[in-house]
């Protein structure tokens, strides 16, 4: 079947096409959604390095400032254990305080009050490409959503996958994590940008907290410049994402009607020269199906002249490269 070029290449893209948004627009949704689905500050949990107040009411001897080790224990004079306190909220903390202060004959009925008095124990870290690489101290658990919209939201060549990467939770009584007393390795969490920001179901937007990191890599760009109705940058979901000619066009809503589509260009780096190739493609016969489509990678210049201006093809690679300076970087969003 003999398809129109004219009609599709030109064009307004139809309704089912994919909606592009600029990082900017995509980072207005992150912070939109960060604030609707805000979590609940809840309670702060004691990490290792935390430095808590204990006070036993009517018992100064046993109230005083103490440090949580890196390993989440606390010790009081009298108590003859250690006091496992990381993880526990300051209310979980008082409750298992006085049962042992009972319970060891220390205080008939004692009163404790546990308030936390410096957090050093939650940092989560967020790198890759965000507006604002930085590590958060979180004084609570927080979503994903929220930890990104504090980092500015992302960067205009980010890709489509976020990184969680977990460290491996410690096992009871500080015993060695893992079987056969070998160390577990930390969890590694994907999550797909995009689902984050269509869909409010929490494997998603999950918590984050300390030790946490989140990494959004970098995506790869492809770019169309020339006799095009809008040209710019397209950012690349993920490297495994198949980008061609004819979607590279689709993406630009088409060629103006001055293009020399048969004149096109696909401007190619090579990556042991560094110098740039050019290699002729003809979209007329790609799209009458007489021609193959070529795939396009990250850092490609897909160039369409125009029939109005003659561009020496010595120069065409210095005029699309010089084109792609200032382009709208866009990305596909549902």
């Amino acid at each position: 079947m003999v398809v129109c070029l004219t009609a599709f290449i030109a064009a307004p893209p139809s309704s089912s096409q994919q909606k592009l948004e600029t990082a900017e627009e995509t980072n207005a949704r992150i912070r939109e959604l960060a604030r609707g689905l805000e979590s609940a500050s809840g309670d702060y949990k004691i990490g290792g390095g935390d430095l808590i107040n204990i006070d036993v009411f009517d018992v100064p001897q046993l109230s005083r400032d103490v440090r949580v080790t890196e390993s989440g224990f606390i010790a009081l004079p009298l108590l003859p254990v250690r006091v496992h306190a990381k993880g526990l909220t300051g209310a979980q903390l008082e409750q298992k305080l006085e049962e042992l202060l009972q319970a060891n004959g220390l205080v008939t009925h004692p009163q404790v009050t546990v308030t936390i008095k410096e957090q050093r124990s939650q940092p989560i870290a967020v790198i890759g490409a965000v507006k604002q690489p930085q590590v958060i101290q979180a004084s609570r658990a927080m979503t994903l959503l929220e930890v990104l919209s504090l980092c500015g939201g992302i960067a205009d060549n980010a890709g489509d996958t976020v990184l969680i990467t977990r460290p491996a939770a410690a096992a009871p009584n500080g015993a060695t994590p893992g079987e056969g007393n070998l160390p577990a390795p930390p969890q590694t969490i994907t999550i797909s940008l995009s689902d984050l920001l269509t869909s409010v179901d929490p494997k998603n937007n999950i918590l984050l907290t300390g030790g946490d990191s989140v990494a959004i890599p970098r995506a790869g760009i492809v770019y169309v410049v020339g006799a095009v109705l809008h040209p710019g940058g397209f950012v690349l979901q993920n490297d495994s994402q198949q980008m061609t000619t004819l979607k590279a066009i689709a993406m630009a809503q088409g060629t103006l009607p001055s293009a020399k589509a048969n004149e096109a260009i696909i401007l190619r780096k090579d990556p042991t020269t560094g110098k740039n190739r050019e290699i002729p493609i003809d979209l007329r016969k790609v799209m009458n199906l007489k021609a193959e489509d070529a795939r396009l990678f990250a850092d490609d210049v897909l160039f369409v002249p125009d029939s109005n201006g003659k561009r020496a093809w010595r120069r065409l690679g210095d005029i699309a490269l010089s084109l792609t300076t200032g382009v709208a970087l866009v990305r596909a969003s549902r």
